[in-house]
């Protein structure tokens, strides 16, 4: 705190205004109008509250990602914006009431005689004030009221002082002000501190609208932004106390000084920092305190500078807010993952200082293996399963069950499930792992194509109908489809739709398993299988009797059983000549066909089987054969019963055959 070189610092403190030094004969101007120290103390006030918001963003750390800074900046621009104008308005508040009470201090000048000061010795009290010896027998009064009106002590005897003429006299003295040399001479050496930028001690002695006063030798205005670094919540209890301040605003003709603690903070910072970026590299492990939390991050103080540690830097594992981690003010070590000593950017890391979980994973958790985790996440696509602290899998909405259909993952698990799962893939340099929960439990379709061996008829309701065909449910999450071509013997289904409803029950056969591509082929025509019976009591060779149902133009259609048709092609017919020889004199015609050589439709005819296949149910017959066959089985017949000779022809098996009738 500045001092009179002869102690008097009461005096000085108690000082509102400085004494205005003009010519002898001019008017004293140093007591002003209210409106004209509100309006410079609201400039005051504001040049000061831009001082901090321009201090502020300096101050800023610009660590993290692009996207996070921007959205930090604007948020802090914004409440930037809003904090300057709350304190701008208040600090005017508090310029105003500083101004009054300015004014309280400031006394009535008058138009002095003569301003000279010169040095005077004490020689006596009186009731009336201090006597001082001016030399020449003359003796000059400094009145009581300079001493009783303030806290200014009576200077001792014998002791040499400064006074001024005021052009007064009274009972034979030279009225003499004590007072005002002491003003001019604390305001001397305020002046000299602000323009040396020098650091003064001051005593806080009342808390106004914005800030607080504070006693420098005359009363100077600390607004609360200048206080600290960071806006101060409370300076109701500053009263009393002596801090540091630096002038940062003066009007001696006014008699207003405003003065900042916070330049003083940000210069002992920036020394701080600049001595700190010097021993920054990347790679180093620093200790420092967290400073504040953000969504994306926290913010350490390092000593002078501010690091960011990033969401994903803080743990190998998930981490859901920033806050899960660290809290303000903790203590912790961090790593300098990259350094900007151009822009002041200092990227930490917390996970680096620990081992990383992702070395030694593929032998830890190899492809195939079945391993417990926890269900930390759950998306539209899947569940993210835990297996340790920094290993999540994923185990996608496809690998969640074997047989039903999952609308969404939700359906199954829950966050904080724990779960069996079987590692279907890992890639420790991508850190990735896919998962299997359905692999952790018994393929139901292996149990399937035992419970439902091929032939086996089951009844299930129809699922769904597609052009094709139709699904039908066996059971729950199994359905087996049944083709348009399984679906009847004779008939030639165009449109399922129109044999199948949604709903119904259908008996069908399986025909089909395939484990693999998760695939069952059911038959409904096979239930009834005519064609396998048939199969079962003819084969090749031999001869059947059939009604041919219809005549086309490459052979007869024949008739064998219900719903069993097989074909007897024209070179099955006739042997070859007579077929040339009738087919010279056929002629075509828009109608149905009426015979294939002898046979016409509607009767029947003996038939050799040449031809069979129960895959394609299909049958092959030959008109000619059979005629042969029983043309030659006639021949023996009658060799063996009659007396002729062995050289018998057909000719003389059909006449006895005659004349038998």
């Amino acid at each position: 705190m500045f001092t009179d070189h002869d102690n008097h610092s009461n005096a000085a403190a108690a000082a509102p205004a400085p004494e205005a030094e003009t010519a002898p004969n001019s008017t004293h101007t140093e007591t002003n109008s209210a409106v004209e120290n509100a309006t410079e103390q609201t400039a005051l006030a504001a040049t000061a509250e831009s001082s901090e918001a321009a201090s502020a963003e300096r101050e800023t750390p610009a660590a993290g990602t692009p996207e996070q800074i921007g959205a930090s900046a604007d948020a802090a621009a914004a409440h930037a914006a809003d904090a300057e104008s709350a304190a701008a308005d208040e600090e005017a508040a508090g310029s105003e009431e500083m101004n009054k009470l300015l004014q309280e201090y400031d006394e009535k000048q008058e138009a002095a005689a003569s301003h000279e000061v010169i040095e005077v010795k004490v020689v006596a009290y009186t009731e009336h004030g201090v006597v001082v010896d001016l030399g020449g027998k003359t003796e000059g009064l400094i009145p009581a009221a300079e001493f009783a009106d303030t806290e200014i002590p009576r200077p001792e005897p014998n002791s040499t002082i400064e006074v001024q003429r005021t052009g007064e006299n009274k009972d034979g003295f030279t009225i003499l002000s004590y007072l005002k040399v002491l003003r001019r001479r604390t305001w001397e050496k305020i002046e000299a501190g602000f323009k040396a930028k020098e650091t003064i001690t001051g005593k806080v002695v009342d808390r106004i609208k914005g800030g607080v006063v504070v006693d420098i030798g005359v009363r100077a205005f600390l607004p609360g932004s200048q206080y600290d670094l960071r806006p101060a919540q409370n300076l109701d209890n500053l009263t009393g106390t002596e801090i540091q301040v630096r002038i940062t605003k003066l009007n001696r003709r006014r008699g207003n000084v405003v003065v900042s603690r916070r330049a003083l903070l940000e210069e002992e910072l920036h020394a701080k920092r600049a001595a700190l970026m010097e021993t920054l590299s990347e790679g180093q492990v620093v200790h420092g305190h967290v400073k504040n939390v953000t969504e994306y991050g926290a913010f350490v103080d390092l000593g002078g500078i501010d690091g960011l540690l990033h969401l994903t830097d803080m743990s190998w594992g998930r981490v859901k807010h920033p806050s899960d981690v660290v809290k303000p003010d903790q203590e912790l070590d961090v790593i300098i993952l990259k350094f900007d000593k151009e822009k002041q950017r200092v990227s930490l890391g917390l996970k680096q200082l620990m081992a990383d979980p992702w070395v030694g994973a593929a032998e830890k958790y190899p492809a195939g293996g079945k391993v417990k985790g926890k269900v930390v996440g759950i998306v539209d696509y899947g569940v993210f399963v835990e297996l340790e602290q920094g290993i999540e899998g994923l185990v996608h909405v496809s690998e969640m069950s074997w047989n039903k259909k999952i609308q969404h993952p939700s359906k199954v698990a829950k966050v904080g499930d724990e779960v069996d799962v079987v590692v279907l893939d890992i890639k420790p340099s991508d850190r990735r792992v896919s998962l299997g929960i359905k692999q952790a439990q018994p393929d139901p379709w292996l149990l399937i194509a035992e419970k439902y061996p091929v032939g086996t008829v089951v009844t299930g309701k129809v699922r769904n109908i597609a052009e094709f065909g139709a699904f039908i449910e066996i059971e729950d999450g199994f359905d087996g489809l049944v083709h348009v071509s399984d679906v009847s013997w004779t008939e030639r289904i165009k449109n399922p739709h129109e044999v199948f409803k949604k709903g119904e029950d259908v008996t069908a056969k399986v025909l089909k398993i395939d484990p693999e591509n998760r695939r069952v082929s059911l038959g409904i025509k096979q239930v009834n299988d005519i064609w396998g019976e048939w199969f079962k009591h003819h084969r090749v060779g031999q001869i059947v009797k059939g009604k041919v149902s219809r005549i086309a133009t490459f052979g007869a259609f024949v008739e064998l059983g219900e719903n069993i048709e097989a074909l007897c092609h024209n070179t099955e017919i006739e042997e070859r000549k007579r077929r040339d020889e009738g087919m010279s004199s056929f002629r075509p015609t828009t109608g149905p066909l009426k015979s294939a050589g002898p046979l016409e439709p509607g009767k029947e005819y003996d038939f050799k089987i040449i031809k069979i296949s129960p895959e394609t149910r299909r049958i092959g017959l030959s008109y000619r054969a059979a005629v042969k066959q029983i043309e030659r089985k006639e021949i023996e017949q009658y060799r063996s019963t009659s007396k002729s000779s062995s050289t018998a022809t057909i000719g003389d098996a059909l006449k006895s055959k005659l004349s038998a009738r």
